[in-house]
């Protein structure tokens, strides 16, 4: 069972692999530190790499009877995948959310963590490691702002009209033909972009700062299962286009995350091409 005290030990793995893994090697990075996984966009770092190893060793110690999975595990053994949506318990890392823009120097990456009961997310971290604050949120628990100072809850925005409405797509996950029907719907909203970090992506959308973002067709429990719960926590929907909850057994679909139920509908709707 996922306590206060297994909490506290995911926490601070995640904060001390920030600070000792990943921030020194920001914009510190050589050739050699860098490579590709599936494209030339693919990246991964020796600070991914480093990072994952060391928060997955802290939490198999503090919680031996949990499965515990990351993204660069899965990249090198794809055959682990499926225990993140079978287990009991699962603690899913993302070390690196955003590793092209930490490769690139660009200070827009953060370190995700979920913890999944038979698939369905509990709990949730979405961590900045540059300023070492974090959204968590805990089933049942709403959706909180935690740092050094303290803690404020979250709700997300209350806008439903599409020209005052901010949202995030990541064009480049979906093929050509896609792209293009998508991008004729776009002129409709106030701004739609790609932070290329879905941690801050799900942050934004969590604190009221945006109002929907779509995933791409293969949406990886690492990048979504902590940012859909908290975005849900915080009074907003997350659903896959077809009506489904979220599911981290689901290999294919498109999620849509919106700020309230009224909104997804209406974007549900706009977008249904996608399910």
């Amino acid at each position: 069972m996922f306590d206060d005290r297994l909490k506290a030990g995911l926490i601070a793995a995640i904060r001390e692999a920030a600070a000792h893994r990943i921030l020194p090697r920001f914009r510190a990075l050589v050739p050699g530190e860098i490579r590709t996984k599936s494209g030339h966009a693919d990246l991964v770092t020796l600070a991914d790499t480093e990072a994952e190893a060391e928060i997955t060793a802290r939490m198999r110690a503090l919680w031996p009877e949990a499965e515990v999975l990351g993204e660069e595990a899965v990249a090198a053994d794809p055959a682990l995948r499926p225990r993140m949506g079978t287990a009991e318990h699962a603690v899913v890392i993302d070390p690196v959310d955003g590793t092209w823009n930490f490769a690139k120097g660009l200070a827009l990456f953060g370190t995700i963590a979920a913890v999944l009961h038979r698939g369905r997310p509990v709990w949730g971290m979405l961590h900045d490691p540059v300023l070492d604050d974090w959204i968590e949120a805990e089933a049942g628990q709403g959706t909180v702002f935690r740092h050094k100072g303290g803690a404020r809850p979250l709700a997300t925005s209350q806008e439903t009209r599409a020209g005052r409405i901010s949202g995030y797509v990541p064009m480049g996950l979906f093929p050509r033909a896609t792209q293009l029907r998508i991008s004729a719907d776009l002129p409709d909203f106030a701004r739609v972009t790609s932070l290329r970090c879905a941690c801050h992506e799900y942050r934004m959308l969590a604190q009221g700062s945006a109002e929907f973002l779509l995933s791409g067709p293969v949406p990886h429990p690492w990048d979504h299962a902590a940012g859909v719960l908290c975005v849900t926590q915080a009074g907003g929907v997350v659903r896959f286009l077809d009506g489904a909850d979220y599911d981290a057994n689901r290999r294919k679909g498109v999620l849509l995350a919106a700020a309230s139920a009224a909104l997804w509908d209406d974007l549900a709707r706009r977008f249904a091409y996608l399910a």
